[in-house]
């Protein structure tokens, strides 16, 4: 690893430093494989908040897609659902139209923050759409009406996705 680029991992990794996320900004300008590789095995390894620096230099890089899968693993870790609001957030420095399915997911299953930062992906990214990805979001949505209590949240949960999975099958219907 270049020694630049190991000293702010270092300095970002570094407890005793009151403006981490300065190395991790630092890291995401300098980019490059050899970057986003060292930024993975920290976003991937125990240190939770580490693992957020890593994501926040990630979500700022360019040519960061590779590491895409990876962070929605980590924000799908049913261990995480309650602290995955950041993790949720760095999403919006990547190119996310080939998940919708995964942003779905978070909306009806994340805590609150994740939950509500995914409705604003689902509103204002544009997804590639297919019959298939709706059956995909069909089926998500089936599972977590029985397995959800029917309050008030739930019924509001419930008139958004009605509303989005039609709108999205009109999609389909009008190219017959």
């Amino acid at each position: 690893m270049a020694q630049p680029i190991a000293t702010l991992i270092e300095k970002m990794c570094d407890k005793n430093e009151s403006e981490a996320y300065r190395y991790a900004d630092k890291l995401a300008e300098i980019g490059g494989e050899e970057v986003l590789d060292e930024l993975l095995v920290i976003l991937k390894g125990e240190d939770l908040e580490n693992a957020m620096l890593a994501a926040r230099a990630l979500s700022s890089m360019k040519d960061n897609q590779n590491a895409l899968d990876p962070l929605l693993e980590l924000i799908h870790d049913k261990s995480l659902r309650y602290q995955n609001g950041m993790f949720v957030q760095a999403l919006e420095g990547f190119d996310l139209s080939q998940k919708l399915v995964d942003v779905f997911k978070i909306y009806l299953y994340g805590n609150f923050k994740s939950s509500l930062l995914a409705k604003e992906y689902l509103d204002h990214v544009e997804f590639d759409i297919s019959p298939r990805t709706i059956r995909k979001m069909e089926k998500h949505w089936n599972h977590y009406q029985h397995n959800s209590p029917e309050d008030e949240a739930f019924e509001l949960k419930k008139l958004e996705v009605e509303e989005m999975i039609g709108e999205m099958k009109a999609l389909f219907d009008e190219e017959e």
